[in-house]
């Protein structure tokens, strides 16, 4: 076994692991097999869905029946009525400043993308990640190269095909799924996300975030599975 293939492994990783609370995820995975057989929901799992189609967030009220979810309750099947609260996808500062650069052609720098971000190192000494303006700047570099790339062959790469992967999807497009098969949108990959809208993709890779059992029952995560 090379470590290459199982970054988690990595002693190097440990902190991150942890931080991605892996060991937790690990058990959820055997509790879902224990409910659901072996087609269960996994934790950080890479799903598809089609961007253009994606037309609703989910709006955590930090209440039991629209509690807040994060990247470490990936793969979390739960029941209750959570996925009823919802909002239409809003106007996003990543939405408008992807657009103004890729559609009306602005700079990064005239979006006043990175002021926003520089403010905020100011202030907080770290801004989404970032802590000089050297590490902006090279942030939306990449998100450049993505873009080229996603024009080029039609698609995004899912985080397991990038060469700094770490578990599965975690850290991809962060995406709810309910009862129905409604996909929601929470966080997490929000540039990658205006991006696909933008080129119009038929399917992007996404993280598994919570599921509704329903949604498990009836098949929904089986058809989200398939790229296209």
């Amino acid at each position: 076994m090379h470590l290459s293939d199982h970054p988690t492994l990595n002693p190097i990783n440990l902190p991150r692991a942890l931080a991605a609370r892996v060991p937790h995820k690990a058990l959820r995975d055997r509790w879902n097999r224990l409910r659901f057989g072996p087609g269960a929901p996994l934790s950080d799992e890479c799903i598809f869905v089609p961007p253009l189609e994606v037309r609703y967030v989910y709006k955590a009220r930090g209440t039991s029946d629209a509690p807040s979810f994060q990247r470490r309750h990936s793969g979390l099947v739960a029941g209750g009525d959570w996925d009823l609260s919802r909002a239409p996808i809003p106007d996003l500062r990543a939405t408008r400043v992807v657009y103004d650069h890729f559609v009306r052609g602005l700079s990064w720098e005239e979006t006043g993308i990175y002021d926003y971000h520089l403010a905020h190192i100011a202030k907080k000494g770290i801004s989404e990640g970032a802590r000089s303006r050297e590490e902006v700047v090279a942030r939306y570099e990449a998100l450049d190269r993505v873009y080229e790339e996603a024009q080029r062959t039609g698609r995004l790469r899912p985080r397991r095909d990038l060469p700094a992967r770490f578990r599965r999807e975690h850290g991809g497009i962060f995406i709810h799924v309910a009862r129905d098969g409604e996909p929601l949108r929470s966080g997490g990959g929000r540039h990658r996300f205006a991006i696909a809208r933008i080129l119009g993709l038929a399917t992007v890779p996404a993280q598994l975030g919570v599921i509704h059992p329903e949604a498990v029952r009836a098949g929904h995560l089986d058809r989200l599975r398939r790229p296209s």
